[in-house]
């Protein structure tokens, strides 16, 4: 970790990682620690790194503070920039870095001589450790990474999450939540909210999770599915934006559909062969009756061919979205304009 400019204060962050929850709290506590929390508004710029000519970014750190003594800068997407080429597939255009090694160590130098009453955050998602950029910056900043958490640690914060809501959660209860929710905290959080309502005080439980969390999600997803097999794009799309407002990941929502899609098709050939329903629920790994007797719906309502045809447009998305071609939000967009065609 690094300081930059005299004396003992962070005038340069860098926050990167893919856990955007933890990095926006991060960033939450670096403004409540700058100055007149009254002046602070009038005094941040939020700046679009990807398009950001480099000259501009000087031009607003080295303007003078309004009625405060500090400014804050936070540059979103900047780092980015500097990816090795083939290793970052932005989202949307980017100004173009032709030499990022030597622009990197210009912009380094540029930072360097900021006037200290500027406070710099640069905020990126996932970049790789030989960033022409982030190796300059290393030294003159102070770095925080935020990787999605898994398995223990993500259980850690499960449990540490829950009792600032002034709950207690069962180690099963936190494992059933782990595996539903996922890395996305920010559903997580949410999540827990809910819990910790619904249980009024008494402890977390597995079956709670059961009920509440895994009923909310599919009974969404569930709709989305219907909408998409019976070629109602308007419905499917109103369900999409409703779940990213709720906070779901693109990604997230991706697994889920592909995920029921393959269920309908695995229970037509369940039932096909005469397999009972008991025996059907525990090859799909159904935790909960509700989700059996839809799913079995499912399968007895939508022919074959078109269950199949959905799967693989899912798998298709899911390619582009892991190759760049598109972010994932658009690609769900894309997918179902056209499954509904």
């Amino acid at each position: 970790m690094g300081k930059l400019g005299i004396g003992e204060e962070t005038l340069l962050y860098i926050l990167q990682g893919q856990d955007d929850f933890s990095l926006r709290q991060t960033l939450e506590g670096i403004k409540k620690s700058i100055g007149d929390h009254d002046l602070l508004p009038a005094n941040t710029t939020v700046l679009d790194g990807q398009q950001l000519p480099l000259a501009q970014l000087r031009s607003i750190c080295e303007t003078v503070p309004f009625l405060a003594e500090k400014r804050l800068v936070i540059v979103e997407g900047l780092l980015a920039r500097f990816e090795p080429k083939g290793k970052f597939s932005p989202r949307k255009k980017t100004a173009q870095v032709t030499n990022p090694e030597n622009e990197g160590k210009s912009l380094a130098a540029c930072i360097s001589k900021l006037p200290e009453s500027t406070i710099v955050v640069l905020v990126d998602g996932k970049v790789t450790s030989n960033n022409p950029l982030l190796t300059e910056l290393s030294g003159k900043a102070e770095v925080k990474r935020f990787p999605l958490l898994r398995d223990t640690r993500l259980q850690q914060w499960i449990q540490k999450q829950v009792r600032e809501e002034g709950g207690s959660i069962s180690p099963q209860a936190v494992n059933l939540l782990a595996k539903l929710v996922g890395s996305n905290l920010w559903i997580m959080a949410n999540e827990i909210k809910k819990l910790a309502l619904f249980t009024l005080g008494r402890r977390i439980e597995e079956g709670d999770v059961r009920t509440l969390v895994s009923y909310a999600q599919e009974t969404n997803v569930f709709a989305m599915v219907d909408a998409i097999l019976e070629f109602k794009p308007g419905i499917a799309e109103k369900s999409l934006q409703q779940l990213l407002r709720e906070g779901a990941a693109p990604a997230y929502l991706l697994f889920m559909l592909s995920r029921q899609v393959h269920r309908i098709v695995r229970a037509k050939e369940l039932k096909s062969q005469g397999e009972p329903e008991v025996e059907i629920q525990n090859r799909l790994g159904l935790s909960s009756e509700f989700a059996l007797r839809k799913t079995l719906e499912q399968s007895a309502r939508y022919p074959l061919s078109r269950v199949i045809e959905v799967y693989h447009k899912l798998l298709e998305t899911d390619l582009a979205i892991k190759t760049g071609k598109y972010d994932g939000e658009l690609a769900l967009n894309i997918l179902i304009a056209e499954l509904g065609q």
